[in-house]
């Protein structure tokens, strides 16, 4: 199957190399310098996303924000201006539910599906192959693309209708930044407390207190690893999306709007571009 994938970022790269070891890939990213290694392995390099819809019918994304997939499927040289029908788009970028819809229903109107399926791990999960992967559209259609997704997935769950995927991952991203918040305040406490945070960790991992981040990024904090898995200004982007649509549902989440604010904190003091365990950083004028 010749399969298109737009977005070749810290997470991407690492997707097509493992698309590429069953099946033949085409390629478009914005900075082509950035895809030069992908091409040295076989992928086939695209100057837009429509002269790549031309060619797949099986495409996946994977780009920033939410107004970037909405110029990569409804612009003018998008997705949806060249596909022919019966193409499946599967968009693993983190937006906003209410877009996944639309690009659902603005692409059943030509004959192409869509399916909403944002992803977890990060680059470490990216590259062993472990992506949790959670999926919102047509349920047939997520059935026949499967063996596909196992390629780089190994938590592949489908939710439900359009958008359910999104409302997923923003439950993850939930989760994440209030996790990430108590890593940060924990090893800070550990240190200043006078404990060896080596120590502290191997004890607490273990425990009741034990989590995916606790386990694969507290360790890279107390290496001063802060290169990014995921980027905090893509994590900032997530945690507003999350706090838009529980307002939107009446919610009222206050862990959530703590950890937007630390996270916009880490932002002001020039993160952006770093990975979110360096939410760490804010902590360490206490130390």
């Amino acid at each position: 199957m010749k399969i298109g994938f737009i977005g070749t970022g810290v997470m991407g790269k690492s997707i097509v190399l493992h698309l590429l070891k069953e099946h033949p890939v085409h390629i478009f990213t914005r900075t082509k310098q950035k895809a030069e290694e992908l091409i040295s392995h076989g992928a086939v390099w695209e100057d837009t996303p429509a002269s790549l819809a031309s060619e797949c019918r099986l495409i996946f994304t994977m780009v920033g924000y939410s107004e970037d997939v909405q110029q990569v499927y409804s612009g003018e040289n998008g997705i949806f201006n060249a596909a022919s029908e019966g193409t499946i788009c599967v968009d693993l970028t983190t937006s906003k539910p209410g877009l996944a819809i639309d690009l659902f229903e603005k692409g059943k109107d030509k004959g192409i599906h869509m399916i909403d399926a944002p992803v977890s791990g990060g680059d470490t999960g990216a590259k062993n192959g472990t992506l949790s992967i959670m999926t919102g559209g047509e349920e047939a259609v997520f059935e026949q693309i499967l063996p596909v997704l196992e390629l780089f997935g190994s938590n592949i769950v489908y939710h439900g209708e359009a958008g359910s995927g999104q409302h997923t991952k923003m439950s993850n991203q939930i989760v994440i930044g209030s996790t990430m918040m108590g890593v940060c305040e924990a090893l800070t406490y550990a240190v200043k407390s006078g404990l060896d945070p080596e120590k502290v960790l191997a004890s607490i991992s273990q425990g009741a207190a034990g989590s995916w981040s606790l386990s694969h990024l507290a360790p890279r904090i107390l290496k001063g690893d802060y290169e990014p898995g995921f980027y905090i200004h893509h994590f900032i982007k997530d945690l507003k999306i999350a706090l838009e649509e529980s307002k939107r549902m009446g919610l009222a989440l206050p862990g959530l709007e703590l950890a937007l604010k630390s996270y916009e904190q880490a932002q002001t003091i020039g993160l952006s571009e770093k990975g979110t365990q360096a939410l760490f950083k804010v902590y360490e004028d206490q130390m």
